[in-house]
C-alpha cells in the first residue's frame, strides 16, 4: 500500500526551527519528485519546496533562503527544514510525490501534479 506519513510539526516560537519528515512506504521515494505544501485556514494550498529524483530543488518564495529540503533514501524520507519561522509560516503541512508524472507538464510546486498525499502536520508559528 502507497503511504506517506508526515511528522515533527508543533508549536514554536518566532524566529524558531523545525524539522518536519515524510516517510513513504509501499514506493521508493527516490524515483519520484516530492514536495512539500502548506494550507493555511482560508487559503489555498501553495508550493513550499520540491525535490527530483536526481536531488534538484525546488523552492516558493516564502521558503527562499529559510527552508531547506532534502532527502535520505537509506530512510525512504524527505525533510522539509525550518528556519527562522514567522507567524505567517502557520499551517497544516503536507507532503506530496508525483508518481504518475504530473510534474512533466506542471510547474513542480503545482499541488494539482502531485497524486498522492500525506495526511497532513500542524505547523504554529506564535509567541
Amino acid at each position: 500500500q502507497v503511504q506517506l506519513v508526515e511528522s515533527g510539526g508543533g508549536l514554536v516560537q518566532p524566529g524558531g526551527s523545525l524539522r518536519l519528515s515524510c516517510t513513504a512506504s509501499g514506493f521508493t521515494l527516490d524515483s519520484h519528485t516530492s514536495g512539500w505544501f502548506r494550507q493555511a485556514p482560508g487559503k489555498e494550498r501553495e508550493g513550499v519546496a520540491a525535490i527530483t529524483g536526481s536531488d534538484g530543488t525546488w523552492y516558493g518564495d516564502p521558503a527562499k533562503g529559510r527552508f531547506t529540503i532534502a532527502r535520505d533514501n537509506a530512510k525512504n524520507t524527505v525533510y522539509l527544514q525550518l528556519n527562522r519561522l514567522k507567524p505567517e509560516d502557520t499551517a497544516v503541512y503536507y507532503c506530496a510525490t508525483d508518481t504518475r508524472g504530473g510534474t512533466w507538464n506542471r510547474h513542480i510546486l503545482d499541488p494539482t501534479a502531485y497524486d498522492n498525499w500525506g495526511q497532513g502536520t500542524q505547523v504554529t508559528v506564535s509567541s
